[in-house]
Parts: C-alpha cells; structure tokens; sequence
C-alpha cells in the first residue's frame, strides 16, 4: 500500500519551530560581540571593515550579517550596513532602554536551561537558577564586585517600566491619590516615569537595600528627585510603606501560587481605605499566545516555582484579598494590566 499526502500542505511552519533556536544564536552572539554598538559608533560600515573590526571568519559573516537584516535588525545599503531603529533604540550599549543584557542572560542561564527542557517536563524542577535578587546579592552579583553589570541589567527592566508606567498614568485615574509605591523597583524608572506623567503624586521605589546606589544615581539626574524616594526592605517580611496606589509590576511571575496571593494580601493591607492595587504581567489569558508561554516556560526553567500566570487566578486572588472592581486591560503588546479597589 502507497502512502498519500496532501501536498497542498507545506512544512514550512515546522521548519521555522524546528530551527528557532538558531535565530535566538544569532542574535545572542551579535549583542556577544557587540556588534550594534560598533555600528552605532563607525557609523554605515561594509562586510569587510565589520568582519575586520570584529574579527570574523568570511566563511560566516555575510550570511550573519544578511540575516540580522532579514530580521529586521540591520539594513543594508550601497554594499554598507546600518541599524534600525529597532537595534538602534534596543541593541546599542549605554542607550536608553538597551536590552542587551536580557540577551546576555538568555545566552548564558536560560539557553542551558532550555537544553534540559526534556528533564524539566519529567521531573517537573527547574533547571537554572535566575539572576534575580538573592538574600544579600543583588541579581546575583556583588555589587561592589561587578556595578556595571547591575547596570545593564537594571537598564533593560528600565525598558518595560518606563512603557509600563505610561500605560498605567493613560489608564488610572489619579486625581483622588496622591502617594504610590512601586514593589520591587530596582532603581526607579517606574517610579520617576509614574512622577513625570502625574506632577501631583509622590512616589516611594520598594526593594531591597542594595539597590539603593543604582537608585540614588539614576534618580538623582531626574527633575522628580525631589517627589520620588527609595525604601529598601524585603516586601515578604518588611512592613510595605502604606500607600494610596501599590504596583507590582514584573514580580509575581517569580513567585508561586501561594506566594502571589500571599504578597496580594500583603499589598491589600498595606493600602490607604479607597487606594488601588496595580499588576502588570505577561498573563495567560484564554487564546494561547505562544511568545507568553515561551517565556513562562523559561521562568519555570530558571526558579523553583515561578511562571507566568492566568488572569482567571489573578482575579481570584485579588478577590480572595477583598479587592473589588477589579478590571483587566491589555497593554505593551503581550502583558495584562490589572486593577483592584481596596
């Protein structure tokens, strides 16, 4: 017996799966070898003053070079390659927003840990730890022994924030608040952007002690230094300053179940009577969105119980803390904006 086959059916889709892990490389060691930034800095250069510049093999580099502007991160013209705005705004060192160290990390921690992915499914552990915060480190780096790397690291979560803030002044009414606290701010961003968009509000940045060097540098080149302080304690045992708005923006993803209702509860006390808790995450929502997952799947790879979790059990335990009105928005492209009256 002949098998048939349906040829109006194309593999492609499966082969684009099937090698996505080479994309991720390429762009992993581009940001490796810094190779925006060198084109943020000559300028338009040809394939043979990069392949000099950066020591590169001609076996590989045109190739190289030709898929980062397929993916839209260079473009080329008159033989001479250049950034996009994308790679400029995104991918150039020292930049604003630069999430050159989120690559990093992803080439270094979370790329190990998706090549035990198989492991993980069976035996249901993590596989990697992450570099967050850890008990007297900050991103699990002494500060006094490598800052710059804090830095980066800090400028790459300053991305979101500062967009995430956005979303939330054009969303929240805050004519009736005057105080907020954002839980977990590392240096700030949040904050001072929240402070920016909302003259009248005063502001407090919540984390742990260490980030207070990377918050009094960053803040203090802002014109809301003056509104906008850091309290530095351990949002799990500390008493959280009490607030009329509290933000957790990009934390309970670390977390588990229990621990997210928990810090929930925690927050639901900490508020002013008629103050407003604010969340924003990647959510899974009901239509599966594969790059949510992906990156949920990623934080169960790289820590004990964290993950991206469902705006159905987010909803759940804002009410089981006694959060009313809640509502949920989409905001920045893939996360879920949710808030709470106390």
């Amino acid at each position: 017996m002949s098998a048939t086959t349906d040829e109006t059916i194309s593999p492609a889709p499966l082969h684009r799966v099937n090698l996505g892990f080479a994309a991720s490389r390429v762009l992993m060691s581009a940001v490796e070898i810094d190779l925006f930034s060198l084109v943020h800095a000559e300028g338009p250069s040809t394939e043979q003053q990069l392949r000099r510049a950066l020591n590169l093999h001609s076996r590989f580099s045109r190739h190289f070079l030709d898929v980062l502007v397929a993916y839209g991160l260079l473009r080329v013209e008159d033989g001479k390659y250049d950034n996009t705005e994308l790679s400029r705004r995104f991918l150039v060192k020292g930049e604003p927003g630069c999430l050159g160290a989120f690559v990093e990390i992803a080439g270094s921690r979370q790329w190990t840990a998706w090549t035990r992915f198989t492991r993980a499914l069976r035996t249901g552990e993590h596989q990697e730890d992450s570099p967050v915060d850890d008990g007297g480190e900050l991103f699990r780096t002494h500060v006094d022994e490598n800052p710059e790397y804090v830095r980066r690291f800090m400028s790459a979560m300053d991305s979101h924030a500062v967009r995430a803030a956005t979303a939330v002044a054009e969303r929240l009414d805050f004519s009736s608040y005057q105080t907020f606290t954002d839980l977990g701010g590392a240096r700030g961003a949040f904050a001072v952007r929240l402070a920016e968009l909302v003259p009248h509000l005063r502001g407090t940045c919540f984390d742990r002690k260490p980030a207070q060097i990377f918050f009094d540098e960053f803040v203090s080149q802002t014109d809301v230094a003056g509104r906008v302080e850091f309290v530095g304690g351990d949002f799990f045992s500390d008493p959280l300053p009490r607030s009329d708005v509290l933000v957790l923006g990009h934390v309970l993803h670390e977390w588990s179940n229990e621990t997210r209702a928990m810090l929930i509860r925690r927050a639901y006390d900490a508020l002013n009577p008629g103050g407003v808790l604010v969340i924003y995450d990647r959510m899974v929502g009901e239509v599966p969105d594969a790059q949510v997952l992906l990156l949920s799947l990623t934080f169960m790879l790289t820590s004990p119980a964290g993950g991206e979790y469902h705006v159905a059990d987010c909803r759940e335990w804002l009410s089981e803390a006694g959060f009313r009105d809640v509502r949920f928005e989409p905001v920045l492209d893939n996360h879920t904006l949710a808030i709470g009256l106390r």
